[in-house]
C-alpha cells in the first residue's frame, strides 16, 4: 500500500530508527503528549442521532473505551484534530457502562453507545455464551451510527467496544487507523491491525507485533489539561479548602495515590496501613488518594476523616491533581507514566503482575531509567516500604528538583498533534506537504 510522504511522519519506523520529532529533536521515550472545544456537550443514545451531516464535513469518529487507559488517548487526539481543523465533527462511540460514559462528555464531545460487548474472564462463564449475540448487536448498531454519521476514518484505540466499530467500518468501506498505547498490544488492536490504514505506536518494540510498514512510533497522546499551567496553591486548595494555610505552595507534601479506574488493592491497602501515621508525622503532608470505583466503598468505611486527606473513587480533574502533587503513588500502565513525564512528577511505580507480557513491570523500569521512578513490585509492597520509598522522595528536595527535571526532558508533548496531522494527510493525501 502506498504511503504518502508528509513532514509528519515516516512511512516505517523500526526498532533502531529514534522517534519521529515533529518540531525539536527530544530523547527518545518508549511512552510519551489548543483548549478542547467549548461548545455545551451532550451524552446521546444510539436512537438519538442528529440529522445525516454534508458529505464535505471532516468528521472522525473514534472508538475505544472501558478504561481511562483507553479513553484518554482518545480525546487527546480528538483535541489535536479539533485544533488542527475548528470546524470538524468528532463522535465518540462505546458504552453507556464504561468509563467514556462520564469522561467523554466532560471533555466537550459527543458519545453515542452501543450495547457492550466485555467478555468474562472466566471462559467457563455463561454470559460468555451470549458474547457473539452481544457483539452481532453491537456491530449492528455501530454500522448504523456510522452510516449516519459517515464519517472519512474510525480511530481505534482499544478497549472491547472498538472491536464492533472498527469490524463495522471495516465491512462500510471506512478508513480506519488504531493507536496502541503499551509496549505488548491489546486483544482488538491485535485482531483490528490488519484492516488499519496506519498503526501508532508508542513503545518502539511493540512494532514487532504488527505489520512494521504500517507503524509509526509517536509515543502516547496526552490530553491538553495536563499541558497546561496550573498554579499549585490552586489546586491545592481545590482539593484541601479546609486545610488552613499549609496547603499553600512553599510548605506542603502532596502525595497522589492513583489506584486506576477500577482500583489497585494491593496499593490501597498499603496506602491504609500507613496513611494515619505519616499524616500524624508529618503535618505539612496531604494524600489525594483516588481508590478507584472498586476499593471506594470499603476505604471509605476504613479510613477515619482527616482535613488533610481528600478520598475519592475516581479523579475526573487531573489537571489539578497532578499539579498539586509532589511525588505520585502509582500502576505503571503506559497512559499514567505518560502523564507523569508531561507533568513532570517525582514517582512511585508498583507494576501489576498480572498485565500482559507483564508489560507494567518492563514500564515502570524504562521509568527508573529515564526518570529517576522508584519502582516497588507487589512482593516488596507493604505500608513500611511505601512511606519509606515516600520519606525519600520528600525529604529530598535536589532529589525531588532531579526527577522532575528527568521527567520533562522525555515527555513528548507533540505526541498528539503530530497523530492528528497524521490522520489528516491520510485522509486529505493532496494536503500533504
Amino acid at each position: 500500500m502506498a504511503i504518502t510522504a508528509s513532514p509528519f511522519h515516516h512511512p516505517v519506523l523500526l526498532f533502531s530508527t529514534p522517534p519521529l520529532q515533529s518540531s525539536s529533536p527530544r530523547t527518545l521515550l518508549p511512552f510519551p503528549l489548543t483548549p478542547p472545544p467549548t461548545s455545551r456537550f451532550t451524552l446521546i443514545n444510539t436512537s438519538r442521532q442528529a440529522a445525516t451531516p454534508p458529505a464535505a464535513t471532516l468528521r472522525v469518529v473514534f472508538a475505544g473505551g472501558g478504561t481511562g487507559g483507553h479513553i484518554y488517548p482518545a480525546i487527546a487526539i480528538a483535541e489535536a484534530i479539533k485544533d488542527a481543523s475548528p470546524d470538524a465533527e468528532i463522535l465518540f462511540i462505546g458504552s453507556d457502562a464504561g468509563l467514556e460514559a462520564a469522561a467523554v462528555p466532560s471533555a466537550g464531545f459527543t458519545l453515542s453507545t452501543i450495547p457492550p460487548v466485555s467478555p468474562s474472564r472466566s471462559l467457563l462463564s455463561p454470559s460468555n455464551l451470549v458474547l457473539p449475540f452481544r457483539l452481532i448487536l453491537a456491530v449492528v448498531a455501530s454500522f448504523r451510527i456510522l452510516r449516519q454519521f459517515r464519517p472519512l476514518v474510525v480511530v481505534g484505540t482499544g478497549g472491547h467496544v472498538a472491536a464492533p466499530v472498527c469490524l463495522a467500518a471495516t465491512l462500510a468501506g471506512i478508513k480506519i487507523v488504531i493507536q496502541e498505547q503499551n509496549s505488548y498490544p491489546g486483544l482488538v488492536n491485535r485482531l483490528a491491525s490488519p484492516c488499519a490504514e496506519k498503526i501508532f505506536v508508542a513503545f518502539n518494540g511493540c512494532v514487532k507485533h504488527f505489520d512494521r510498514k504500517k507503524c509509526l512510533v509517536y509515543g502516547n497522546p496526552v490530553r491538553v489539561a495536563l499541558r497546561r499551567y496550573v498554579s499549585k496553591a490552586v489546586a491545592r486548595s481545590h482539593f484541601f479548602p479546609k486545610a488552613g494555610s499549609k496547603n499553600g505552595e512553599d510548605k506542603a507534601q502532596v502525595v497522589l495515590v492513583l489506584g486506576g479506574s477500577g482500583g489497585a488493592e494491593a496499593i490501597n491497602i498499603a496506602v491504609l496501613n500507613m496513611y494515619y501515621e505519616m499524616l500524624l508525622q508529618h503535618k505539612n503532608r496531604l494524600i489525594i488518594w483516588q481508590t478507584g470505583a472498586d476499593g471506594f466503598n470499603e476505604m471509605e468505611s476504613l479510613v477515619k476523616a482527616n482535613r488533610r486527606l481528600h478520598l475519592t473513587p475516581f479523579l475526573h480533574e487531573m489537571d489539578l491533581a497532578y499539579a498539586a502533587a509532589d511525588v505520585v503513588v502509582s500502576r505503571s500502565g503506559a497512559m499514567t507514566c505518560t502523564e507523569i513525564l508531561t507533568t513532570g512528577k517525582p514517582s512511585i511505580l508498583i507494576p501489576l503482575p498480572t498485565a500482559a507480557e507483564d508489560h507494567q513491570t518492563k514500564n515502570a523500569y524504562i521509568m527508573a531509567d529515564v526518570a529517576g521512578s522508584k519502582v516497588l513490585t507487589e512482593d516488596e509492597l507493604d505500608s513500611s516500604s511505601l512511606e519509606e520509598a515516600i520519606d525519600d522522595i520528600l525529604g529530598n528536595e535536589s532529589l525531588m528538583a532531579e526527577m522532575s527535571e528527568r521527567a520533562l526532558s522525555a515527555a513528548r508533548p507533540d505526541a498528539a498533534s503530530a497523530i492528528a496531522q497524521c490522520i489528516l494527510s491520510l485522509v486529505y493525501p493532496s494536503s500533504s506537504k
